[in-house]
């Protein structure tokens, strides 16, 4: 046994007084000085390993620690070889020297709680939800493990108990910024939007340089209207963290819409995204696609959203009719997260990948290695989206398709797929990609089956008071909308208004709408207002509703077909973007074109006539539902042979162009 050098010792103490005070320099010559005067003296090998991984050196860290761990295999050596190992992203070997900790030392409550740690950065969340239980059986005032645990349980669903963990390692912990930020996740669960930004702005306080609380702060001051404030935050958010796509596509997305951001300051912003991705990637050129004339074509879709979502209810009826000699679907999901709309488009296709956890490049290689012909992205700028894969062109045609409505700024993507009302020639400068243009409209709606039933008699009772309605998301409905349409409920006294949204669930959103309403002499009656609902009650809500108002400059687009299926038409005003167009293009699908007003004067002047003339109103109600089964926008198997058609001209000229 080698002796004890007190000299090494008071070296490494003395390292430990700098460390503790942020001065890794100084500690690392500490420790360094104590192993040249004892070369197997453990604790100065494993400090010297902590540091390491405090300044990212992990390959250091890890050599550090493990000389420590073959002098006197500690578990708290262990422990922190754990954290090393996860911090450099080898989850799988973190979790094992977590394991290994608390083998050693059962009672190791640190260990346990990063080993809950490592397992959630796994996606394994009920399991981390174990070790975190764990952690606190040991230790029930540790606060960290509060708030890990309340972050894990909001995403199994658990969103009251999470807050309330994350609400007691606040008491233990005041100043403690990250159960802030995560009891702002769980109060944003349960649509608790005022008291979850609130948590965020109380977390920036703590964590000004953390840009994950920027980015939370954002999200929520975009869904209750405040778009301008999101903006700016998010613009914070990348200022702290210039290279996070998630910042980036938040504020895109946000600009896509915001009432005074014109088509082309959107283009300008999303051309700098689209520099950023391209200069992180290496192209490929080198395809593998087979290109035998009349094979059948690989066509691929990228998206998070193969489930109860607006994607996947355009996608559904439309893949169940596409001819697999003609084309093989590839599926590349980017989230977790599936349901019964994800288990009955899965056989659909010929490949279901995940690419959740997959860096961008071993992405674009899973992709260009299944031979994809034409790759479809499905999200744009939306939540879940992969982009950056697409700078890589793992396909030699790339088309952005339904999930976004602008451009997604990457020169990679050859198409924006829409049509002649989404799509008009003189837009055409709004995007980087090029516009290819679908007949007879760019969407196919899949009716929710089991049909939910239209109430006939009340459709038809005119001599009650009308009742306008908008179940779109409160996101879209800015202070111009508010004044246009407190300009119909003056012309039209004793109709009401039905709004409809997530953020109603929050007493003070609906207190906030009221106060939108009141400032244009509307009286707190004449709105009714609800939070979400499950979707056939959703639907069913529709029957308390005579003329659907659509936003604008974000029309809905679901919604919109949701509403006519359910036998209610759908007001629109002219759009000036592929967005603005939206509610158009749905609306021309069905001939329903005279519903479209070219100006404000315009909405409010029809909106009223259409009030006033119930009867015309209620015999267009009456066929509406058949209406629009017998249109373009419910024809999946027609769609679905314009949609092969239009693949082989996409190969065809990516053919004729190399």
């Amino acid at each position: 046994m080698m002796a004890i050098d007190q000299g090494a010792n008071a070296l490494v103490e003395a390292g430990l007084v700098h460390h503790r005070g942020g001065r890794l320099h100084e500690a690392r010559a500490r420790y360094e000085a104590a192993l040249e005067r004892m070369p197997r003296h453990a604790d100065a090998w494993h400090l010297l390993g902590v540091v390491a991984m405090q300044e990212a050196r992990y390959a250091d860290a890890l050599d550090s620690i493990s000389r420590a761990i073959e002098i006197s295999p500690q578990a708290v050596y262990f422990d922190n070889l754990g954290c090393a190992l996860r911090s450099w992203g080898k989850l799988a070997a973190a979790v094992e020297s977590h394991e290994q900790a608390v083998a050693l030392d059962p009672n190791h409550f640190r260990a346990h709680n990063n080993l809950g740690m490592a397992l959630l950065d796994m996606r394994l969340p009920a399991a981390a939800a174990a070790s975190f239980r764990k952690c606190l059986a040991i230790n029930p005032d540790f606060a960290e493990a509060h708030s890990n645990l309340g972050n894990v349980l909001r995403e199994l669903g658990e969103a009251e108990a999470a807050a309330d963990h994350c609400r007691r390692a606040i008491a233990l912990q005041p100043g403690f910024g990250q159960a802030y930020n995560n009891l702002g996740n769980a109060l944003k669960t349960q649509n608790k939007l005022a008291d979850a930004a609130a948590c965020y702005v109380q977390a920036r306080s703590l964590l000004p340089r953390e840009p994950q609380v920027a980015l939370n702060l954002g999200i929520v001051l975009r869904e209750t209207g405040e778009h301008k404030a999101a903006i700016e935050t998010f613009r914070q958010a990348l200022a702290l963290r210039p290279s996070w796509t998630e910042a980036w596509s938040n504020l895109l997305f946000t600009l896509s819409f915001a009432q005074d951001v014109a088509p082309r300051d959107y283009l300008a912003e999303a051309l700098a995204f689209g520099r950023f991705a391209g200069e992180r990637a290496r192209p490929f050129t080198d395809w593998l696609v087979d290109r035998t004339p009349g094979a059948a074509l690989r066509i691929g879709f990228v998206s998070g959203d193969f489930r109860t979502h607006p994607v996947g209810f355009f996608l559904e009826s439309v893949l169940a009719h596409l001819d697999p000699a003609r084309v093989q679907l590839f599926a590349y999901s980017t989230r977790p997260y599936e349901d019964a709309l994800t288990q009955r488009l899965k056989p659909r296709f010929a490949q279901w990948r995940s690419l959740v956890g997959l860096a961008d490049e071993a992405s674009a290689a899973t992709i260009r290695n299944d031979c994809v012909h034409i790759l479809f992205d499905m999200s744009g700028h939306t939540d879940s989206n992969r982009l950056p894969v697409f700078a890589w062109k793992p396909a030699p045609v790339q088309v952005s398709w339904i999930g976004y409505f602008a451009s997604t700024g990457l020169p990679a993507i050859d198409y924006v797929l829409g049509d002649q009302w989404v799509l008009p020639p003189e837009e055409a400068e709004h995007f980087v990609e090029r516009p290819w243009r679908l007949p007879h409209g760019y969407l196919c709606f899949t009716p929710p089956e089991p049909a939910v039933e239209i109430d006939a008699a009340r459709a038809g009772d005119t001599a009650r008071p009308l009742t306008f309605g908008c179940f779109s998301d409160l996101v879209k409905v800015n202070d111009r909308v508010v004044a246009v349409w407190s300009r119909i409920l003056h012309a039209v006294p004793d109709a009401k208004l039905f709004l409809k949204a997530q953020q109603l669930a929050d007493a003070t959103q609906r207190a906030t709408t009221l106060e939108r309403f009141a400032v244009h002499g509307v009286a707190a009656d004449r709105l009714v207002m609800e939070g979400p609902s499950p979707r056939a009650d959703y639907l069913a809500a529709y029957n308390r509703v005579d003329i659907s108002l659509s936003p604008f400059p974000y029309p809905g687009g679901t919604t919109t077909a949701e509403s006519l299926w359910m036998g209610v038409p759908v007001l629109c005003r002219h759009g000036d973007r592929f967005l603005g167009h939206l509610c158009e293009s749905v609306l021309q699908s069905v001939d329903l074109g005279d519903w479209i007003a070219a100006d404000d004067d315009a909405y409010v002047a029809r909106a009223v006539a259409s009030a006033r003339e119930r009867p015309a109103l209620a015999a267009l109600r009456g066929g509406l539902r058949e209406r629009v089964l017998n249109s373009s926008l419910c024809s999946p198997d027609r769609f679905a042979r314009t949609l092969e058609g239009e693949f082989e001209r996409m190969w065809r000229a990516c053919i004729d162009a190399s």
